[in-house]
């Protein structure tokens, strides 16, 4: 049996460099002369068990580099989360079609896939190489220093805070951002590294990691207001209260639910246009604004970290690396080493699938409603080069002439 094709997939929700990966992992592929074949599945695990299958063989280096700088899936995703019976049914075409390695690139719940297939293969007695790919914008992936896709995303969180604050100050009042992530807060926290000056927003932060407790949400605000005429609030589309039930379900009359039975947190705008109203409500301030960034953050076109491409891009070409020489499945684990530099290890697939990593305490300052000197650290190297400054006037006050 001729093991000389290997199949990719891309799962979960787009990033703006996960293209990279794909490209990265497909050229490095061609550089091998034992792999003659190398395919791509349409919309992930879905396309692999329809057969939905391209022939990425004949696509010009041109062109996958074109698409590497694009952002989103360019093979289509999924949401499907395979249990044993779907990646049996994946194990199937696999064999069927002699692949003799099979890349994943996604999050948790594809490196569960890669885990299960695996399983399967091994079982069978199949001699089949599973490689997953790190890619999540929610940067929640246990044995990574970072993921790839959460540069990129925190850094059109960082300015579109910082543009934020600028219409904030021009125009004062209360503006509310809903950030993407359900258990992890660090794209949220991403928010911290908008300000430039002292008093610049946002001003609270909340993320998942820290029980979220309406009245003393609004005592911060108001105590913000009170202090500075105005008030940016950075919050996380996952925070919960001490049951760990999401305060969109405590506020809102009624809850939609995705595929998986999850609360639907992303890009619905309910939970920004309730905490307006709790602000409106109970403390009275008239301005107050609302904005969810939603799948805005995922795929925002020409706001990408080059840190971020070249890692995605070697995350690729490192995996076919490992399955070639390795021996052995696993997840593409970004390790950072020296002043900001990183290295790729091959990590145990059990270790990375089906865990979510979270903030550490050492990144979340003690009050809760902001981040410690340590996550701008860790966040500043990531965000890449040629991020924008703002500047303010510094023309002196005339003197009153009127009104003395």
């Amino acid at each position: 049996m001729a093991m000389n094709k290997i199949l990719i997939a891309q799962g979960g929700g787009p990033t703006a460099v996960i293209n990279q990966s794909l490209v990265g992992a497909v050229l490095e592929a061609r550089r091998f002369r034992q792999i003659d074949w190398v395919y791509g599945a349409r919309h992930g695990v879905r396309g692999i068990v329809n057969e939905d299958l391209v022939d990425l063989t004949q696509e010009t280096s041109a062109n996958l580099e074109r698409v590497a700088a694009t952002p989103a899936s360019a093979l289509g995703s999924t949401r499907d989360k395979p249990d044993i019976a779907y990646c049996q049914e994946i194990f199937k075409v696999l064999r069927a079609h002699e692949i003799g390695q099979f890349f994943y690139i996604g999050g948790n719940d594809s490196s569960d896939t890669v885990r299960i297939v695996s399983e399967e293969a091994r079982k069978a007695g199949y001699p089949l190489r599973c490689m997953h790919i790190p890619k999540t914008i929610d940067n929640d992936l246990v044995g990574n220093d970072h993921t790839p896709g959460f540069p990129s995303a925190a850094r059109f969180v960082v300015q579109a805070f910082a543009g934020a604050n600028l219409d904030n100050a021009a125009l004062p009042g209360v503006y509310v951002g809903v950030v993407m992530g359900r258990h992890a807060g660090f794209l949220t926290a991403a928010s911290a590294l908008a300000r430039q000056f002292a008093d610049d927003g946002p001003h609270l932060i909340y993320v998942p990691e820290r029980d979220f407790v309406i009245e003393r949400f609004l005592a911060d605000v108001k105590a913000t207001y009170d202090r500075l005429g105005r008030c940016i609030i950075a919050v996380s589309e996952g925070i919960h209260d001490a049951s760990g039930a999401p305060i969109a379900t405590q506020l809102a009359k009624t809850v939609e639910r995705d595929a998986h039975g999850n609360v639907q947190l992303s890009g619905t705008g309910a939970l920004a246009d309730l905490l307006c109203d709790q602000i409106k409500d109970q403390l009275k301030i008239k301005r107050v604004r609302g904005d969810t960034f939603g799948y805005l953050q995922r795929s925002f076109l020409g706001c990408v970290s080059d840190v971020d491409q070249r890692e995605a891009r070697e995350a690729g070409e490192r995996a076919v690396q490992f399955a070639m020489w390795g021996g052995r499945d696993g997840s593409v684990a970004i390790k950072r080493t020296g002043r900001y530099a990183v290295d790729y290890e091959l990590v145990a697939l059990d270790s990375v699938a089906g865990k979510t990593r979270v903030m550490e305490d050492e990144l979340i300052a003690g009050s809760g409603t902001d981040v410690t000197d340590a996550f701008r650290a860790y966040l500043q190297p990531l965000l890449g080069s040629g991020m924008p400054e703002t500047h303010r006037l510094r023309a002196p006050a005339v003197e009153k002439v009127l009104k003395k």
